[in-house]
């Protein structure tokens, strides 16, 4: 079976796409979080989804049925057009995608920050405008102390990674001296 996020992205752009016509970005974001955490409820995965007696259609059916007023026309039929394909599993990496296209759309990106030791607040919004400056984006930092890095650290910005530990400094170090 192919990847979930090499399944989900052609109905996250189709989501996403549709919302922004729309001129409902937030709307959507919020509607589509609610139907992921519905979805990915054990109960419902166990009973509804993993059930081979229902149907494609009746799936979906039940999750409409449970999402009730919480959604949108537009979101019911989209529910139904990813029921029927099957693909309700994956509604989750769906709503990462959207999330990721909606982040782009509106120059938004969320930095985690992994550091040998806490960060001050003065270090954080030092790294927060450095970031900005270079991705050309909003940042919203998350940071996470990280007791096996011996010092600096570690940025993830979506697909970027800046090594700035000590042990990743080393490592170079080393790649560069055997070379």
């Amino acid at each position: 079976m192919a990847e979930s996020s090499t399944i989900a992205r052609p109905y996250a752009k189709a989501a996403f796409e549709h919302a922004v016509a729309k001129d409902a970005l937030d709307d959507w974001s919020g509607m589509l979080a609610q139907v992921a955490q519905i979805v990915a409820d054990d109960e419902m995965r166990s009973r509804v989804l993993g059930n081979p007696k229902l149907s494609s259609a009746e799936k979906s059916a039940v999750v409409v049925d449970v999402c009730g007023d919480a959604i949108n026309d537009d979101l019911r039929n989209f529910i139904r057009l990813v029921g029927d394909k099957g693909r309700l599993p994956v509604l989750g990496a769906i709503v990462e995608q959207f999330e990721a296209f909606k982040a782009q759309q509106e120059k938004r990106m969320d930095v985690d920050i992994h550091s040998a030791y806490p960060l001050t607040k003065a270090q954080e919004k030092s790294l927060a405008s450095a970031l900005a400056k270079r991705l050309n984006r909003e940042i919203s930092i998350t940071t996470q102390v990280d007791k096996t890095l011996l010092g600096g650290v570690i940025l993830r910005a979506g697909d970027t990674v800046i090594d700035g530990s000590v042990r990743g400094r080393l490592n170079r170090l080393k790649e560069a001296l055997s070379a």
